[in-house]
């Protein structure tokens, strides 16, 4: 009797390696593939060990490195860095069955570079805001639940969108099957944009998000992710109560300021108290995914004639920061405080 083909995971990082983790242990087959030979050493021996506030549990899973990996598949969930994801497309490519799909498992709006690459009918978009870091070889950081959204990428209720959200209702009880996910990708994109500012300071997301001296840089960032947004038809969708929706073109400014305070606390209430963005900057010594992730807003945004000249800046300063021109210190913020303040005297 043949066993079951296994879901492969491309990237057994913070979200590849902790759904990896509950879904094997849940009885799933599954398929890690990861760049990184220790990882995959200690994912297929001792076990990944996943840890934090959530549950902690080790389990051990079957993995490979990309050179390793043979055979086609049906179900590829693609869970690299943005910035790796051309990359990784190639290399899966031959491994993608013909009637197959890769559902992107990140942050960004890598559901465009994948459709141009293997095509949009073998191509699911995913939402996926749970904090996990992946801490060394065999070793996640789970640190706080969050929202988690499958949907086909032109809104269709498929079979296979239903299978996946109920594989997905095994690692996060409250998952979502939605027919408007680009909606979702659309309203974390505001929400990551600021993710990314708050990355330019050592300080806590929290902290950031908590300061008023800051509040200027965080509204300017939601409007222009806002404003490009609308100009693609997008109706952007929210997590928790978080409504990115507050700042399309035309809202009040209350509303704004309360989605701001809202984020203090919710980040205030997790162990992972600074973004992946700032761990890849502070402690990994690495390029960011400012490009694939934030730029991609500011050329759709030139596309569609909507100015961004804030998100311009951000990705400008990570990248500063990125060649060791500047530090991670308020004083690089402030830069962005600045132009936003000038912004709206001017306004």
């Amino acid at each position: 009797m043949n066993s079951p083909e296994p879901i492969v995971i491309w990237g057994a990082g913070a979200i590849g390696g902790t759904l990896g983790a509950y879904w094997t242990r849940a009885g799933i087959p599954v398929l890690l593939v990861d760049v990184v030979p220790e990882h995959v050493e200690a994912c297929r021996t001792t076990g990944l060990a996943i840890s934090g506030p959530i549950e902690e549990f080790r389990q051990v899973v079957p993995a490979v490195t990309p050179a390793e990996l043979t055979g086609t598949y049906k179900r590829i969930v693609l869970a690299v860095k943005a910035g790796a994801t051309e990359a990784a497309l190639d290399a899966l490519a031959p491994h993608l069955a013909e009637d197959g799909f890769v559902l992107s498992a990140q942050n960004g709006l890598n559901e465009l570079a994948i459709a141009r690459h293997v095509g949009e009918a073998r191509t699911m978009g995913c939402f996926v805001n749970f904090g996990a870091d992946w801490h060394g070889p065999g070793a996640i950081l789970y640190g706080n639940r969050g929202a988690v959204v499958v949907g086909e990428i032109d809104g269709a209720m498929t079979p296979r969108a239903l299978e996946m959200h109920k594989l997905m209702l095994l690692f996060e009880p409250d998952s979502i099957l939605t027919g408007n996910i680009w909606g979702y990708l659309w309203g974390k994109l505001a929400y990551g944009a600021m993710l990314f500012a708050t990355a330019l300071t050592d300080d806590s997301m929290s902290a950031n998000f908590a300061d008023p001296k800051r509040l200027a840089v965080w509204l300017e960032l939601g409007r222009e992710v806002g404003a490009v947004a609308a100009a693609r038809g997008v109706s952007s969708l929210g997590f928790g109560e978080f409504d990115p929706m507050v700042f399309a073109p035309g809202r009040p400014e209350y509303p704004q300021i309360a989605a701001i305070a809202w984020l203090a606390d919710y980040t205030s209430k997790t162990a992972k108290t600074h973004s992946g963005i700032w761990r890849d900057l502070a402690v990994r010594k690495r390029k960011t995914e400012v490009d694939p992730q934030i730029g991609i807003i500011a050329r759709l945004g030139r596309e569609a004639g909507v100015p961004t000249p804030t998100i311009e800046t951000l990705v400008k300063l990570i990248h500063e920061v990125e060649d060791g021109e500047r530090p991670l210190s308020f004083d690089t913020l402030k830069v962005l405080i600045d132009q936003c303040n000038s912004a709206s005297t001017i306004a």
